[in-house]
């Protein structure tokens, strides 16, 4: 991926911040931690080193706040000088420059969880902090976050593995519903910290945000807010009363509008993945022949599913075709023109038809789905 300057392109892997691997370990000593980290993201290295990138950054005692970084690598970086022209351009592209905020630009589907998890667990245990915050833009993250950090924080060889030293139990992974006490991860959908929504987050946060950090997936939601709720995700995070020192976004899709993220100091990117075979190869409905119909756009999708459906035949691998709406009324339309489309189409009766198509969204009558989600990777699903 590239982002376009004002007379050239530039490759995202070089407007990446680079943090400083010169740390004295008597502030900071990240090998402590590297069986912990080995147990925690197995095989993938990249996990590791976007964990260890930022907590270098958070913890090693070089830089004040984003601001620093951001100038330390303008200075260095030739690319960087060239994208945004002068530091004063450069300084007004950064999100949050006067706290110890980044982010960490990593693909879709190659387990940011673990990273956000990893995060946490080690700034607790380190004694950094004595509380993290875990933001997402909805509630059907929220619920994939909890269940795998409760699934994290309740592993015994895991939690074995944090040094000898290391303050206090295993994390206590809950949401905005109980009180927000030392030594928990409290994840959270933003809707949590607005004034009209009943939640611990003010109460328990309130004047102690030195002392908290604040974790956002799905960064990108906070930096492209367009509605008036959404802004306030970022106006929380800049809120005096709460003093919130230490700021890390992780996401897939580290853009404002066109703009690549000018605070990233840890990528992967969905080529690697793929290359790598983290994630399965994405076919995309873009790259087929253009069409305003329809009708005739629902018959080449199913067109492609069906050509991959026999590829995959004798692997016995089901394929998923994706369809990504701008809002839940868009999501429930489009599932019930499918549906009439299958009826139409392969003869299936309303409720087969039911049985392939899952419509997903943060509505209440789609929560039961989100259950549904977790297993059709399964045989036994019939979703497609």
């Amino acid at each position: 991926m590239s982002t376009r300057g004002d007379r050239r392109t530039f490759r995202n892997e070089d407007l990446v911040l680079k943090v400083t691997t010169d740390i004295d370990p008597k502030v900071w000593d990240e090998s402590r931690f590297e069986a912990f980290l080995d147990e925690l993201c197995g095989m993938r290295e990249y996990q590791k080193d976007a964990v260890r990138t930022t907590l270098r950054y958070l913890l090693g005692g070089k830089y004040a706040n984003l601001r620093a970084l951001a100038k330390e690598n303008f200075d260095a970086n030739e690319e960087l000088q060239q994208r945004y022209g002068s530091w004063t351009a450069m300084e007004r592209h950064l999100q949050l420059p006067d706290q110890l905020s980044c982010s960490i630009d990593q693909a879709t589907g190659t387990g940011k969880s673990y990273v956000l998890y990893g995060l946490a667990a080690i700034l607790l245990a380190e004694g950094a902090v004595d509380r993290v915050l875990v933001l997402c833009p909805s509630n059907t993250i929220e619920a994939g976050l909890l269940g795998k950090f409760r699934e994290l924080a309740s592993n015994s060889d895991l939690r074995d593995l944090l040094p000898v030293e290391a303050k206090g139990e295993a994390p206590k992974i809950i949401n905005a519903s109980e009180t927000i006490v030392d030594g928990s991860i409290c994840v959270e959908n933003y809707h949590a910290i607005l004034e009209t929504v009943k939640s611990s987050i003010r109460d328990s946060l309130m004047g102690k945000g030195a002392r908290v950090a604040v974790l956002n997936d799905e960064a990108h939601h906070v930096t492209n807010a367009s509605g008036s709720e959404a802004k306030k995700w970022k106006e929380f995070l800049l809120n005096p009363e709460y003093g919130f020192r230490i700021v890390v976004g992780a996401s897939g899709t580290c853009y404002v509008g066109d703009e690549y993220f000018a605070d990233v100091v840890s990528r992967y990117s969905l080529r690697q993945a793929i290359e790598e075979r983290f994630v399965k190869k994405v076919e995309y409905v873009a790259e087929m022949p253009e069409t305003n119909n329809s009708d005739e756009k629902r018959q080449l999708i199913y067109n492609w599913h069906q050509t991959w459906k026999k590829k995959l035949k004798q692997r016995r691998i089901r394929p998923l075709t994706i369809i990504v709406t701008r809002d839940i009324r868009s999501c429930e339309q489009v599932a019930e023109e499918l549906k009439e489309f299958l009826v139409e189409w392969e003869k299936l009766s309303p409720e087969q038809a039911d049985e392939k198509v899952l419509p997903v969204s943060s509505a209440s009558k789609h929560q039961a789905n989100i259950a549904k989600l977790k297993l059709v990777g399964n045989p036994a699903s019939k979703v497609e």
